[in-house]
């Protein structure tokens, strides 16, 4: 028996891992596609070199990233079979379809433009290339829609039959699975926070060079495009966040508690524990800092409401505390952090000095892996939360383990943290090398006898300051701070 827990612990552990890494790659790429999007467009409807230069130089990083996050979702698929084949079986009729409908739609539409959008800007017409760009964030993001509907389905499932073997079959309609009660909220939880990933990344990589030298127009605008970004973004990223909170609430208040801290039931208003150390095993959460009523007001919108606790529900009905408590806390701060950087970014705006304040760059820079901090935290908040089942209320974690034995699903284990580290490291030093590379002018790389770059791409260069070359003057400052 102790054999066959520690079998589903190390599966567990596994996926935790291989996904963990997985999800850093999407995260990055639906974000960075529709980035590209962007900055392609703004190269097409106003002829500035700067912005083609930009696009040619997150364009690399994207196609490395794409490439690793493909490589390692491919993983995650075996292990279905290999450590949850009672998972797969049961499960199979619901998940399997919507599977493949991502491949079908999502990876197929990716396949399809990548090519022309990785090596087609001198190759076909200005229009087809942008209409590719377009079509591969578009891709990422019908990706993203349909591995969120399958997970959504797991944590709020509804709209299959029971088959007479145990396993769950669509029943008349295939709509209410897949826009399941969860589904809405985390895929625009979720997307949000792929943009608000990436513009993390390229306002650290802007804020990197402009430590280095203020004079760079690349590093300007790129800043200024991702602070724009976080400033809009962060806000409605918290404002989605609580409606996701409230969506959970409604459909897993195991989860919410566990993510509060609160194992005792309070009838007159539930304090909100800022910090303090759970213990799952006494119930209890020790030296507790905490602001009465706040999170009655914040999931009943009152401050008097009752709410019930953790020990209201069995033990075995209980998600691990502990885990769930301070992967949310993460989650939220750095949100805080997120919106922090926006505001001050937008008072160094207002103020003239976006690009003249170190220590915002400084700030900006410390904040660019804080993306995927979060959204790593966020997934460890939403799948520990929902334990002890895979198929919330349904099918237990313990129930849909391969029967296998703890030194198999070790020695996996093994074998994929060391290849992992191995080869994605390297791929990711890779794209911080280039992000240390600071944009050029010309970064299209195209060069022929008579033309430039710009004007081999069917554009004719602007002035100086337009290419970034040489120091920007006052005129571009006071544009790209606008």
């Amino acid at each position: 028996m102790f054999a066959e827990v520690d079998a589903v612990l190390l599966a567990r552990i596994q996926f935790a891992f291989t996904v963990s890494f997985h999800f850093i790659f999407p995260a990055f790429s639906i974000g960075l596609a529709s980035y590209l999007a962007v900055l392609e467009g703004l190269w097409l409807k106003t002829g500035k070199a700067v912005y083609l230069d930009l696009f040619r130089y997150w364009l690399k990083i994207f196609a490395i990233t794409f490439a690793m996050g493909v490589v390692s979702g491919i993983v995650m698929s075996y292990q279905f079979g290999t450590n949850w084949s009672v998972f797969s079986d049961v499960a199979g009729p619901v998940i399997g379809p919507l599977m493949a409908y991502e491949v079908l739609t999502a990876f197929f539409l990716e396949a399809g433009f990548l090519g022309v959008m990785l090596f087609g800007m001198n190759r076909v017409g200005r229009k087809l290339h942008f209409f590719a760009t377009v079509m591969v964030a578009l891709g990422t993001f019908v990706s993203a829609f349909w591995i969120l509907s399958v997970n959504s389905w797991m944590q709020t499932p509804q709209g299959h039959i029971l088959g007479d073997n145990g396993q769950f079959l669509p029943g008349d309609s295939w709509l209410p699975i897949i826009f399941n009660p969860s589904f809405p909220y985390r895929l625009v939880h979720t997307v949000t926070a792929a943009y608000l990933t990436t513009a993390l990344v390229v306002g650290a990589t802007g804020a990197w060079h402009l430590l280095k030298g203020r004079a760079s127009e690349h590093a300007r605008k790129m800043f200024s495009m991702a602070m724009w970004m976080v400033a809009l973004v962060a806000p409605v990223q918290i404002f989605v966040g609580d409606m996701h909170g409230l969506n959970s609430w409604e459909h897993q208040p195991a989860k919410v508690l566990a993510m509060e801290g609160h194992f005792e039931s309070y009838p007159e208003g539930a304090p909100f524990i800022l910090f303090g150390l759970p213990s799952d095993r006494g119930e209890r959460v020790d030296y507790a800092v905490e602001i009465p009523g706040l999170t009655s007001l914040l999931l009943e919108h009152d401050f008097k409401a009752p709410i019930e606790g953790l020990k209201t529900f069995p033990a075995d009905e209980r998600p691990p505390v502990a885990v769930v408590f301070w992967s949310f806390r993460i989650m939220v701060g750095l949100g805080v952090l997120m919106l922090t950087l926006g505001v001050a970014s937008l008072w160094a705006r207002w103020r003239k000095g976006l690009y003249n304040w170190p220590l915002l760059h400084r700030f900006a820079l410390v904040m660019g892996p804080a993306g995927f901090v979060a959204v790593i935290a966020g997934w460890v908040t939403t799948e520990v939360g929902r334990q002890p089942y895979v198929i919330y209320g349904l099918l237990r974690t313990a129930d849909a383990a391969s029967p296998l034995g703890a030194p198999a699903v070790a020695a996996s284990l093994l074998a994929f943290v060391i290849i992992y580290f191995a080869v994605f490291g390297v791929g990711t030093w890779y794209i911080l090398r280039l992000m240390n590379t600071p944009p050029r002018p010309h970064e299209s790389g195209v060069e022929t006898e008579e033309r430039g770059p710009i004007r081999s791409a069917g554009i004719t260069p602007g002035p100086a300051q337009n290419r970034g070359a040489g120091t920007a003057g006052p005129a571009a400052t006071r544009e790209d701070e606008a």
